[in-house]
């Protein structure tokens, strides 16, 4: 790979963080459109890096491209979410049925480390994306990364949709709370308890894998 092309690389992959940071954060909501001449000059980069950059997004389920009218931010119906809530379900208690006597740990105790950290700085996404990285590590404990990597993309549409309500959530639930509940599910995967694990799950409710 040439310097430009390590250039134009690095370009799209800071692009692709920004903006996914925004539309994450709520900054930018759900429908919004995206704008070429607006981005490129907002973000400091030519067309080139940010189509890539809105190519990648949109795999990820949080940019859509509309016929004729260019991209906007991804929307999703009370059936999408309800949809995406099944499907989370179905690969939890998959991956959970999976998991070895004696699992690895130390991804799981590092994304719990982050939550504290995050909540500590009372960084409401960056708490987000502890308690997705968490849920993450949590089903790559059954030993498969399709599956896992899966249940990553769910999980990250079920972020956008909370996004719209972050502000919202931040003034009805404590963070701390939050960090109990999956400390309580760390405890359970660390017994292996895959009841225990399945239940703990099921406590974050059918609402929001976030609190």
């Amino acid at each position: 790979m040439s310097d430009g092309e390590l250039r134009t690389y690095s370009l799209v992959e800071l692009a692709v963080e920004r903006l996914r940071r925004e539309i994450l954060s709520g900054r930018v909501e759900p429908g919004e459109r995206l704008v070429e001449e607006q981005l490129t000059r907002r973000l400091g980069i030519s067309r080139a890096p940010l189509r890539e950059a809105m190519r990648l997004l949109a795999q990820q389920g949080l940019v859509e491209h509309i016929p004729r009218r260019g991209a906007r931010v991804a929307t999703l119906s009370a059936d999408d979410v309800q949809e995406l809530y099944e499907v989370r379900d179905v690969l939890e208690r998959h991956a959970v049925a999976a998991m070895p006597a004696a699992p690895d740990l130390t991804a799981l105790r590092a994304a719990l480390e982050l939550m504290r950290k995050a909540t500590e700085a009372d960084d409401r996404l960056e708490l987000a994306n502890a308690h997705r990285q968490f849920h993450t590590e949590v089903v790559a404990l059954g030993g498969n990364r399709q599956l896992a990597d899966l249940y990553s993309s769910v999980l990250v549409r079920i972020q956008l949709y909370m996004a719209v309500n972050m502000r919202r959530e931040a003034e009805a639930a404590r963070a701390e709370d939050g960090v109990l509940r999956h400390e309580r599910l760390f405890a359970a995967v660390e017994q292996a308890d895959t009841t225990a694990v399945i239940e703990a799950l099921t406590a974050h409710g059918a609402r929001t894998y976030l609190s």
